[in-house]
C-alpha cells in the first residue's frame, strides 16, 4: 500500500448495488475530480517506480489510461495502450480471457515492445484478475518483461491479485477494499 493509501481510499466513493444488487461499485470519479487527491495518486506511483528504469507504461483500456499517461510522462518513458479487441489500427496480437459472463479479448500492437523491455502494467482496479493476466501474457509474448502490475484499487476478496501473483507477476495497489467495507 502507498503512503497515501488511506487518503486515496477515503476519496473513492462506494456505490451500493451497482451495476447489480449485492455489488459495491468502487467509483474513482471523486478521486479524479479532486486535484489534490489525483496528484497524490500519481505521486504514489511515481515514488514507487522512479528508480526502476522502466522502458514503458502499458495501460489497460480505458481507465488504466487515466493513470498510465501521466505516469509515463512523469517517469520519462513511453506509453502503450492495451486495447479492447478491434480498437487498434495496425497489426496486433491478442489474448482472450474469461469473464464471469463470457469471454473478452485484449490487443496490443505487434511492435509495441522490443525484446527485454521493462514494462509496468497499470489499470484502475483488480477484481478477478482476468484482464490484468491477459494483458501481462500479451506483453510477455511480445518480448516485454512485466516488472510489476499496478492498480489504484485491489479487491482481494475476489482473488485476482492472488491469481496474478500465482502467475509470477508482482502486484502493487495504492489501496484495497474488502467486500465488507
Amino acid at each position: 500500500m502507498s503512503i497515501y493509501g488511506d487518503y486515496i481510499k477515503s476519496v473513492i466513493r462506494t456505490v451500493p448495488d451497482w451495476p447489480q444488487p449485492g455489488v459495491n461499485f468502487r467509483d474513482i470519479t471523486p478521486l479524479l475530480q479532486n486535484s489534490a487527491a489525483f496528484r497524490k495518486l500519481i505521486d504514489s506511483f511515481v515514488h514507487r517506480y522512479q528508480e526502476m528504469e522502466l522502458d514503458a507504461i502499458a495501460a489497460i483500456d480505458a481507465r488504466g489510461f487515466i493513470i498510465g499517461a501521466p505516469l509515463a510522462y512523469e517517469l520519462g518513458c513511453s506509453f502503450v495502450p492495451v486495447r479492447k479487441k478491434g480498437k487498434l489500427p495496425f497489426r496486433t496480437i491478442s489474448e482472450t480471457y474469461t469473464l464471469e459472463y463470457g469471454k473478452s479479448e485484449v490487443e496490443l500492437h505487434s511492435d509495441a515492445f522490443r525484446e527485454g523491455d521493462r514494462i509496468l502494467l497499470v489499470d484502475d482496479l483488480i477484481a478477478t484478475g482476468g484482464t490484468m493476466l491477459a494483458a501481462a501474457r500479451l506483453i510477455t509474448r511480445s518480448g516485454g518483461q512485466v516488472v510489476e502490475t499496478a492498480t489504484i484499487i485491489d479487491l482481494p476478496d475476489l482473488g485476482g491479485s492472488e491469481r496474478i501473483r500465482a502467475a509470477g507477476f508482482g502486484v502493487f495497489a495504492v489501496c484495497s477494499f474488502t467486500e465488507a467495507e
